[in-house]
């Protein structure tokens, strides 16, 4: 058996994520935000071991020193499910909306329509600048809906701002 029920009938999706992987042509993000996030984990690392050094040479508990050895753990664990967490973003461009998925335990997917659309902005920090990455930020009237698609190279980021400003343009004078 092909995996459809006995009527002849695709089965039922297992969860409300799964029909979009296969239905969609899903855009992936750069592999560079990889590097962007292991920085950013590291700077922040490091800040936090400084600080505990310093209050452990200091006060000498013993507590600082566990709190040490659990900074450590956690950024090592954090760094592998960084890995994962940018794999797991992606977009996809349809007729009328712009979905966004990401997330590794908890699954999002946003689902943003282009005569929904207020304004997009393009933004680039230091850090996504120096890997050549961008971000694109969909704003929309209502703010819990707003999404972003982060690691973008410059050039898709601007492609997609552009099409989903005429896109949203196009909608928006229907309404």
């Amino acid at each position: 058996m092909n995996g459809d029920d006995l009527a002849g009938r695709p089965p039922a999706p297992t969860g409300p994520l799964e029909p979009w992987p296969d239905t969609v042509r899903w855009q992936p993000i750069s592999r560079d935000l990889i590097w962007v996030e292991l920085i950013r984990l590291g700077i922040g690392l490091a800040v936090a071991l400084v600080v505990l050094g310093v209050a452990w040479a200091v006060a000498g508990h013993w507590l600082l020193g566990a709190a040490l050895g659990v900074a450590l753990l956690l950024a090592a664990w954090r760094a592998v499910t960084i890995v994962r967490a940018v794999r797991a973003w992606g977009y996809a461009e349809r007729a009328d909306d712009l979905l966004v998925r990401h997330g590794l335990l908890v699954r999002r997917l946003s689902i943003v329509p282009y005569s929904r659309m207020q304004f997009v902005d393009v933004s680039a920090g230091p850090l996504e600048r120096a890997f050549d990455l961008a971000t694109v930020q969909l704003h929309t009237a209502a703010a819990a809906s707003d999404a972003r698609v982060p690691g973008l190279r410059p050039a898709e980021a601007s492609r997609l701002r552009d099409r989903l400003t005429a896109l949203g343009e196009d909608r928006a004078e229907g309404l």
